[in-house]
């Protein structure tokens, strides 16, 4: 992940939080802005705050990301497909928030190490784990006849949501989770959900690329909105 190029990398100090501008990023590989810090509530929220994101693997020192384009979803303007409104109308899933934070994000972690490999180390999951029982991270659940069968992760701060992972054991429930958080989330006022980098999948939920400086923009106002009421309850529902 880190290529050729680790030489241009700013390093940071775990002692002292001090992240470089964003516009210091490498454009190859896309958004890579520094290495090193920690994974402490306090590193974890000067980056987030910024349009920073840690994304790594075991063996790699902490990478922090700041790409452009930047995949956003406007709650405003989502739309859901024709197919997925027939799932939702269909009733079969039960979907809640913050019900099993930590197996969703084992879902997730699982999915993943299947495929390429997963960025969720034992490390970070320990730091947003313990983001969730400071009220910041949050997870929506998707269940079937008890059973959880999908779902995603992520942080919230301000009136932003930034998206981390998703996860499916049953064909749409993630979908259909996304389409739970995004809608709750425009009831409550939330104007930009950070998707981080772009892929089909997420284009295919209502997903669109902007500009760094103008995610960086949305994002400045956004945080300046009062945050989200807690515990989070889920009040949508289809139809």
């Amino acid at each position: 992940m880190v290529g050729s190029r680790t030489q241009h990398l700013v390093w940071l100090d775990d002692q002292h939080i001090a992240f470089p501008s964003t516009a210091a990023a490498l454009t190859d590989p896309n958004g890579l802005l520094a290495a090193g810090g920690d994974l402490t509530p306090e590193w974890l929220l000067a980056a987030y705050r910024r349009g920073i994101f840690p994304w790594y693997s075991d063996g790699q020192p902490i990478l922090w990301w700041s790409p452009s384009p930047r995949c956003v979803v406007f709650p405003q303007a989502f739309r859901v497909g024709r197919s997925l409104q027939k799932v939702l109308r269909r009733k079969t899933f039960r979907v809640t928030f913050d019900r099993a934070f930590e197996s969703v994000i084992d879902g997730c972690r699982i999915q993943r190490a299947s495929g390429e490999g997963t960025w969720i180390t034992d490390r970070l999951r320990r730091a947003f784990i313990h983001m969730h029982h400071l009220g910041l991270s949050h997870s929506v659940e998707v269940w079937r006849n008890g059973d959880l069968v999908g779902g995603l992760y992520g942080i919230a701060l301000g009136r932003v949501f930034f998206g981390e992972s998703m996860f499916h054991r049953e064909k749409d429930a993630s979908k259909v989770a996304f389409v739970h958080l995004v809608r709750q989330l425009e009831l409550w006022g939330c104007p930009l959900i950070d998707c981080q980098v772009g892929s089909p999948h997420l284009t295919s939920l209502g997903a669109v690329e902007i500009y760094r400086r103008d995610f960086e923009h949305l994002l400045k106002s956004g945080l300046k909105q009062p945050a989200f009421a807690k515990p989070w309850k889920l009040s949508w529902t289809y139809g």
